[in-house]
């Protein structure tokens, strides 16, 4: 209706820059999406210098267990306190939905394996 309405108004050109208004205002509003992190303030140890990768996962459980692995290995996790400290920096810089995610692959990489 817009587009007609614009043609009446104002012609052919008018139409077109309704429509591209139109579509250029649908992908504005999509992205709200961050492509950084930053780790909490309170963060202690070792961990306080690491950095933040953004990644996109179609299997989220394999690319947490994997990371959580090289965190353990390079990272310097030694103990069972900064193991709690590296599964608190997961669960902060990740939304609720992945917690699952985090949560079982932490659990892979410290069960004894069966």
């Amino acid at each position: 209706m817009r587009g007609a309405q614009a043609m009446r108004n104002g012609g052919i050109g008018s139409a077109r820059e309704e429509r591209r208004k139109r579509r250029t205002a649908g992908r504005c509003s999509t992205m709200n999406i961050s492509f950084s992190a930053r780790l909490p303030g309170d963060v202690r140890g070792d961990l306080r210098e690491s950095i933040c990768a953004v990644k996109y996962s179609v299997d989220p459980f394999a690319d947490f267990r994997k990371s959580i692995l090289e965190m353990i290995r390079d990272g310097g996790v030694r103990d069972w306190e900064e193991m709690e400290e590296l599964v608190y920096c997961y669960v902060v810089l990740n939304p609720s939905d992945l917690h699952c995610f985090i949560a079982e692959a932490f659990l892979s990489v410290c069960s004894p394996a069966r």
